[in-house]
C-alpha cells in the first residue's frame, strides 16, 4: 500500500515555500514591476502587478526535488531521469524568466524551447513506442519518437503561456493537471514524478492565493513555461511506464478548453497576418468579460468547464484508453453546447468568412505593423511626448481613422479629420491601457470607409503601437509620460509630414 506521508510532506513544503516567498517577491520587485508593467498592452490592471511569481514556483520545485532525491535514492537509470526532469524544467523556467526581464522575441524563445526539448530526448526521456489501447499491439516509433517528443514538450510549454491571460486561469488549469498526474499514480510505489506532481499541487495552491482575481502577482513567462514543460515531461514519464496512449491522450482531454482556444487563436492570427504568438484580446475569457462577467465569475466558469474535461481525463486513464471514442464525442458535445450557450458559435465557426477576406486583411495588417514599427523607431527621436503624439496622429490618419483622443493623467489630446462624417455614422473604439500611469485611447472611423471588424482590428494594432512607442520614448529620455502644458480638449490638426519621409512598407 502506498505511503501517503511523503506526498503530504512535499505538498506542504511547496505550499509553505510559495507562501513565504511571494510576499518577499512582491516587495523586492516593486520597482522593477513599475518599470516593466507599461510594456504589456494586453494586461488590463490599472496598477503594476509583479510578474515574478514563477520564481516562487521554481523555488518550491527545487525544494520538493531535493526531498525526493535525498529521501528516495534510486538506481543510476532512475537518477538520470530525475536529473533530466529537474535540469530541463529549470532551464525552461530560466528561458521564460529571461524574457520577463528583457523580451527575447518569439524566434529566440522557440529556438530555446526546441534545444531544451531535444536535450530531454538525449537524456533518455522520450516516447519510444505506442500501444493500441484496443488491440494492445505495440508499435516502435524509432526516429519519429524523438520528433513527437519535441513537439509535445514545446506544445505543452506554450499552451499554459498562451492561456495566461486572466487572473488565476493558467494556475488553476495547471493545478488540475498536477492533481491528475498525482491521482493516476496513487496505489503504487512512491516515485520521484509523483512527489513532484504532489508538491506542485501544494505550490499552485499557495500561488493561487495571490493570483486569484484580483491578482497580486503573475507567474510571468517564466512560471508559465516552467509549468507547461513540467506537465509535458511528467506525462512522458507516465507514458514510458505503461507504453499506452492513455498517458498522453488524458492530458489532452483535461486541456481541451485551452487547446481549442489556442488553435482558434493561431488560426485567427494566421489569417489576419499577425505573428502566431502575438497576444490578443479575442480569447474565450475576453469574450466572457465582454458579455459583462467579472474576472472572478469568468475564472470560476472556466474552472467548472475544465473540471468536466478533467473527469473525462480520469475516464481515459481508468479505461486504459478504451473509452476514448465515447469520451471524445462527449467532449465535442460539451464544447458545442458551451459555444452556443455563450454565443461563441458565430466566432468559432467564422473561419470561412475570415478566409474570404484574409488577403485584404493581411495586407492591412502588414501596413499597420509597418507603421507601428516606424512609430516605435521615431519615438527615440522625439524630445517631447507631444512630438510623439503628432507622429501617432499621422499614423492613425494613414490607417484610415477620422478621429483620435488620448487621455493621460487628467490631460488629453484630440485630433479630428477635416473629412469627418456624420457622428451617427461612425465606429467608436476605446482601449484602456492597463499600465501605470493609466492611458485611454479612442478611435473613430467612418462606417462607409471601414467595416466594424477592420476598425476593431486596426484600432488594437494602433493602440498597442502607441503604448510601445511611449514606453520607448520613456526609456530613451528618462522622463515621465506627461504632455506639455496645453488647454484640455485643445484639438491639434494632423501634421503634414515632409515629402521626404518614407515609411517602411
Amino acid at each position: 500500500m502506498m505511503n501517503y506521508l511523503p506526498l503530504a510532506i512535499c505538498a506542504l513544503l511547496a505550499f509553505v515555500t510559495t507562501q513565504a516567498l511571494i510576499p518577499i517577491l512582491r516587495r523586492r520587485t516593486a520597482e522593477a514591476t513599475a518599470a516593466t508593467a507599461a510594456r504589456h498592452f494586453h494586461h488590463t490592471h490599472k496598477t503594476p502587478v509583479s510578474r515574478f511569481g514563477g520564481l516562487a514556483l521554481a523555488a518550491a520545485f527545487v525544494a520538493v526535488s531535493l526531498v525526493g532525491l535525498i529521501w528516495f535514492p534510486a538506481d543510476p537509470a532512475q537518477t538520470r531521469m530525475r536529473f533530466v526532469i529537474v535540469i530541463s524544467s529549470l532551464s525552461m523556467f530560466l528561458l521564460g524568466f529571461w524574457d520577463d526581464l528583457r523580451p527575447l522575441g518569439a524566434r529566440r524563445k522557440l529556438i530555446g524551447q526546441l534545444l531544451i526539448s531535444t536535450a530531454v530526448c538525449f537524456g533518455g526521456v522520450q516516447i519510444e513506442r505506442f500501444q493500441n489501447p484496443i488491440t494492445h499491439t505495440l508499435y516502435e516509433l524509432g526516429a519519429w519518437g524523438w520528433l513527437i517528443t519535441v513537439l509535445w514538450l514545446v506544445a505543452l510549454t506554450n499552451m499554459i503561456n498562451l492561456i495566461d491571460g486572466i487572473d488565476g486561469l493558467a494556475g488553476g488549469i495547471a493545478l488540475m493537471m498536477m492533481a491528475l498526474l498525482t491521482s493516476v499514480s496513487l496505489g503504487g510505489e512512491v516515485q520521484f514524478p509523483i512527489l513532484v506532481a504532489a508538491g506542485m499541487c501544494g505550490a499552485l495552491l499557495g500561488f493561487l492565493r495571490y493570483n486569484f482575481p484580483p491578482a497580486k502577482i503573475y507567474m510571468g513567462d517564466g512560471g508559465a513555461y516552467f509549468l507547461g514543460f513540467l506537465i509535458g515531461i511528467l506525462t512522458l514519464v507516465h507514458s514510458q511506464k505503461g507504453t499506452i496512449v492513455a498517458a498522453l491522450i488524458a492530458p489532452l482531454f483535461a486541456l481541451a478548453l485551452p487547446i481549442v482556444d489556442v488553435i482558434l487563436a493561431l488560426l485567427r492570427r494566421g489569417l489576419q497576418g499577425l505573428p502566431l504568438f502575438r497576444p490578443d484580446r479575442r480569447h474565450i475569457h475576453h469574450r466572457l468579460q465582454e458579455l459583462g462577467m467579472s474576472r472572478t465569475r469568468t475564472v470560476l466558469l472556466l474552472y467548472g468547464v475544465s473540471s468536466v474535461f478533467l473527469l473525462m481525463a480520469f475516464g481515459v486513464f481508468w479505461s486504459q484508453g478504451r473509452w476514448v471514442p465515447i469520451l471524445f464525442g462527449f467532449m465535442c458535445l460539451t464544447l458545442l453546447l458551451s459555444a452556443r450557450t455563450f454565443n461563441f458559435s458565430r466566432d468559432w465557426f467564422a473561419v470561412g468568412r475570415v478566409l474570404e477576406n484574409s488577403a485584404e486583411l493581411r495586407k492591412e495588417t502588414h501596413y499597420a505593423l509597418a507603421l507601428a514599427r516606424w512609430l516605435e523607431l521615431a519615438a527615440e527621436r522625439c524630445d517631447a511626448l507631444d512630438e510623439l503624439w503628432e507622429d501617432f496622429v499621422f499614423m492613425v490618419g494613414k490607417l484610415g481613422f477620422t478621429g483620435l483622443r488620448l487621455m493621460l493623467e487628467g490631460d488629453q489630446r484630440h485630433w479630428q479629420s477635416p473629412a469627418l462624417a456624420d457622428p451617427s455614422n461612425l465606429w467608436l473604439r476605446s482601449h484602456e491601457l492597463g499600465t501605470w500611469p493609466v492611458m485611454t485611447v479612442e478611435f473613430t472611423a467612418n462606417k462607409e470607409d471601414m467595416s466594424e471588424r477592420l476598425a476593431i482590428h486596426l484600432s488594437e494594432l494602433a493602440a498597442e503601437a502607441w503604448l510601445k512607442a511611449a514606453n520607448r520614448w520613456h526609456r530613451a529620455n528618462g522622463l515621465a509620460l506627461r504632455f506639455e502644458a496645453r488647454p484640455v480638449g485643445d484639438a491639434s490638426p494632423a501634421p503634414k509630414r515632409p515629402a521626404s519621409v518614407r515609411l517602411p512598407l
